[in-house]
């Protein structure tokens, strides 16, 4: 029942998130293509994410980890990934970028819609659409919240397009 449930997520954000991914990569890639430096803002469990694409088998070019207070040109490009766009210190760093004109991408569970200042200020937003449980419980509370499984998946369809968009300026 697991499996069928994360195939279905996983699935679900293939499908809504197509677009959103290719713009997502097209973003990070200006970073790359520029003097710049792809900073990776994982808050909570997306920092799985993070060290992932700083230390895993095959590592994002140009990736930085993003730090508090950490100089922040115009030339970068950032990746804010949360699991809620409620999430305060998401939105106050999503804030501080806007204000100063630097666009970023944001990955959160929320779908698209009125309401989500995170997607409002985001040059790119993508939703993992992971707002509850995939499977009841016991008690009938549902459960199983794999936001960093669903990031990760997001992170490697991004690498795949901004790789290919990288090897094409070679």
């Amino acid at each position: 029942m697991l499996t069928t449930q994360i195939s279905g997520l996983l699935l679900r954000i293939a499908g809504n998130g197509e677009g959103p991914i290719e713009e997502t990569a097209r973003l990070l890639a200006q970073a790359t293509i520029g003097e710049g430096r792809i900073i990776i803002a994982g808050f909570g469990e997306m920092e799985a994410v993070t060290a992932t694409a700083l230390h895993g088998a095959e590592p994002l070019n140009g990736a930085v980890r993003y730090e508090l207070g950490m100089d922040i040109t115009t030339a970068d490009r950032i990746w804010l990934l949360t699991r809620s766009a409620m999430d305060e210190p998401a939105l106050e760093l999503a804030r501080q970028l806007a204000r100063d004109f630097i666009p970023f991408a944001a990955l959160a569970a929320e779908k698209s819609g009125s309401g989500n200042e995170l997607e409002d200020l985001a040059y790119t937003y993508l939703s993992t659409g992971l707002t509850r449980g995939l499977l009841p419980g016991d008690d009938g509370v549902r459960i199983v919240q794999p936001h960093a499984l669903s990031a990760l998946f997001v992170y490697e369809a991004v690498k795949i397009a901004y790789d290919e968009m990288i090897s094409d300026e070679d």
